[in-house]
């Protein structure tokens, strides 16, 4: 099987520059490292911060957490239940597919999504300071209160303060990011906990995806994989391994893959080199879809295997929930 992988730093750098949202691979501002180029390019598509929200002022700093479980038993609910999906520009040209899926059960009521190029977990926490790109009634906590949802997906890659300032002075992959990336996702599960409680409804379950490979710093998704798998075990949540399609057989970034037995039968789908199947554009290591990525993102406009293979994943993950 052929498979490509990007060689150099030169073109490394081109490809982050054209990612939309792919903040995680920002360094220190010194240029120092293999990270110090690509920060240069991260920075020169960053988005226009006078676009910001401000933060809520009647809100307060969520402070420590101590996430507790949303029951004592991992039953399924007996009544059909709304799916809502957070995330970044990942979610943001996945969430018509993954509805799709979603809609197609008759475990779920109803699908809403409210995705953000660019964001991270602080963006959706209420009262952290400073502006930040997701406003606050589309804070994941009032999102509970106003629509009650009974499982909420959860789709982070880990961007950095590149594209959302919420993460302004935390570098990527510091101790202090992976730090603040756990204490970011405790404050997030403890306000979700707390805004159901509020609206007197069962405490959502949370469906923490875990990220395909990166390109660039494998290492850096498997700790922040890890932090998801820590904080669904510690809150009593689940896991939905997104890039279990998506990984070649070492468990790495790949452009292509064996066609699976779908892709076969789909007209279209087998188009890379020895019938492959195509996941990322030539020009985009991080994105699904095949057709290119606006700045502020946007649902897929076409087909695009990664995109049905990652939503697959996490659709499937939570039907199995649903269906006990």
């Amino acid at each position: 099987m052929e498979t490509k992988r990007w060689a150099g730093p030169v073109l490394a750098v081109l490809l982050v520059a054209v990612a939309v949202g792919w903040g995680a691979v920002s360094r220190s501002d010194d240029g120092s490292g293999d990270g110090g180029t690509v920060d240069s390019a991260v920075r020169n598509q960053a988005p226009d911060r006078s676009r910001f929200t401000s933060p809520d002022p009647d809100s307060t700093d969520p402070g420590p957490s101590n996430p507790s479980n949303p029951s004592s038993s991992a039953r399924a609910p007996s009544t059909p239940q709304d799916v809502l999906y957070l995330g970044d520009s990942l979610a943001m040209e996945a969430q018509d597919v993954l509805g799709g899926h979603l809609e197609r059960s008759a475990r779920v009521g109803s699908y809403s999504s409210e995705p953000v190029a660019g964001v991270t977990v602080c963006d959706y926490i209420q009262g952290r300071p400073g502006r930040s790109l997701v406003p606050p009634e589309d804070k994941a906590a009032a999102l509970v209160e106003e629509r009650e949802p009974g499982v909420i997906v959860l789709q982070f890659w880990g961007n950095t303060w590149g594209y959302t300032p919420c993460m302004e002075g935390v570098e990527w992959g510091t101790p202090e990011y992976y730090e603040r990336y756990a204490a970011d996702l405790r404050a997030l599960t403890r306000q979700i906990a707390s805004a159901a409680r509020a609206a007197d409804v069962p405490r959502p379950r949370l469906v923490w995806v875990q990220q395909p490979p990166d390109a660039l710093h494998p290492e850096r998704i498997e700790q922040v994989n890890d932090l998801y798998e820590e904080q669904a075990a510690a809150s009593g949540d689940l896991l939905a391994d997104g890039g279990r399609e998506l990984r070649d057989g070492d468990g790495k970034w790949t452009q292509y893959l064996p066609c699976n037995d779908d892709e076969q039968r789909t007209a279209g789908s087998c188009t890379g080199p020895d019938g492959t199947v195509q996941l990322h554009r030539e020009d985009d290591p991080l994105h699904f879809c095949l057709a290119p990525t606006p700045e502020g993102g946007r649902p897929c406009p076409v087909e695009s295997p990664g995109l049905e293979r990652y939503s697959r994943a996490v659709a499937e993950e939570v039907d199995a929930y649903l269906g006990g």
